[in-house]
């Protein structure tokens, strides 16, 4: 099937099946590729297309201590590195105070596998930041949470509801990476199964709990892996429904132990913009797809909004993980409405579950 009639298919409102939607990498008007994910999502939005949001929020990433040992991040540390942390409650209480002054509304919240903080310290940790801050807490991706589930002794379900109950707001969705097995086995093998990662997702979306999802590629994996990673997310929200938002990004190769092993180098903003496209294309059911100017700055980050974006992202005040492999971009939100509106956009704040605010 030549690409014209696979993308004409999608625009008709047919579900495009794996090989049709890998064929499309193929494809070598990436411009069209961008005039029919932009075209889709203005349909499914029902929307102009001239409104993009973008969120006021900041990164804490609460400990860098990690036992994963994952090939492609240069940001953890093992315990008793002396460049090893976990930030006090008062230290992440002054980081919220200093992003609610700039008007945000909510907190990312990450960090390594600490095998020395069990349910009681987030419990605690969560309850005093609600007690003290009129925050939305959009905290754990599914692999610390599956781990923090075994070292707690404690169901998938516990787990969840009595983090939900301490005051978990919504759920990142790191850790994501490639959800295919064979991927995850040279990359990051001791991170949880695909499996586990759409399990912690689909009992989040049970306990009315909304999530991002994420994909991070250009690495080990082969473009067919891609369109399974995008199959897998769309079977999971045809069937629970609460992924808000869908964020891509390439491997940051700087500083990691797989670009070492692989030299991998990073992707480049074509490549990028190309599967941000086919990601908008293939997933017919997630409505919102941020561009990730973090890690391809904000020229490419502002043409991702000719490509399937239709969210800018976040303030992101503070960003570690991607910055320790040797990618620093910083963009204050005066600088995202700017680029926002010299793409001929008009502007929005919005929250976790894309509802616009002042």
């Amino acid at each position: 099937m030549k690409h014209e009639s696979i993308l004409q298919k999608a625009l008709d409102g047919e579900r495009l099946n794996a090989d049709e939607a890998c064929a499309l990498f193929d494809c070598p008007d990436i411009t069209l590729l961008g005039n029919v994910a932009t075209r889709l999502y203005r349909k499914r939005l029902a929307t102009n297309g001239k409104t993009i949001t973008y969120i006021v929020d900041r990164n804490i990433n609460y400990t860098n201590v990690c036992v994963t040992d994952c090939s492609f991040c240069a940001f953890y540390r093992k315990e008793g590195s002396a460049e090893a942390y976990v930030l006090s409650n008062e230290t992440i209480g002054e980081k919220i105070k200093e992003v609610q002054t700039q008007g945000g509304l909510q907190i990312l919240m990450q960090g390594g596998h600490n095998a020395s903080l069990k349910i009681d310290y987030y419990e605690n940790l969560f309850r005093y930041i609600k007690e003290n801050f009129d925050i939305h807490l959009h905290a754990l991706s599914p692999p610390e949470i599956i781990h923090l589930s075994k070292l707690s002794h404690l169901s998938l379900k516990d787990t969840i509801t009595r983090l939900k109950d301490a005051g978990l707001d919504s759920i990142p969705g790191g850790g994501g990476e490639i959800l295919v097995d064979r991927v995850r086995d040279i990359i990051s093998p001791k991170k949880c199964t695909t499996d586990q990662w759409l399990d912690v997702m689909a009992t989040a979306h049970g306990l009315d709990l909304p999530t991002t999802a994420t994909m991070m590629f250009g690495h080990v994996e082969t473009l067919e892996d891609r369109i399974e990673h995008l199959m897998r997310l769309r079977e999971q929200q045809d069937q629970t429904g609460g992924f808000t938002a869908f964020i891509c990004w390439p491997f940051q190769a700087g500083n990691t132990p797989l670009a070492k092993d692989i030299g991998q180098k990073n992707t480049t903003g074509w490549e990028y913009l190309k599967t941000l496209a086919i990601g908008r294309i293939v997933l017919d059911n997630i409505d919102n797809h941020q561009s990730s100017w973090v890690t391809q700055g904000p020229k490419v980050g502002q043409m991702a909004l000719f490509f399937g974006a239709n969210d800018m992202g976040s303030t992101m005040f503070e960003e570690n993980v991607v910055s320790a492999a040797g990618t620093t971009y910083n963009l204050d939100e005066k600088e995202i409405r700017r680029l926002i509106e010299d793409g001929g956009f008009l502007p929005q704040r919005r929250n976790m579950r894309y509802g616009h605010v002042t």
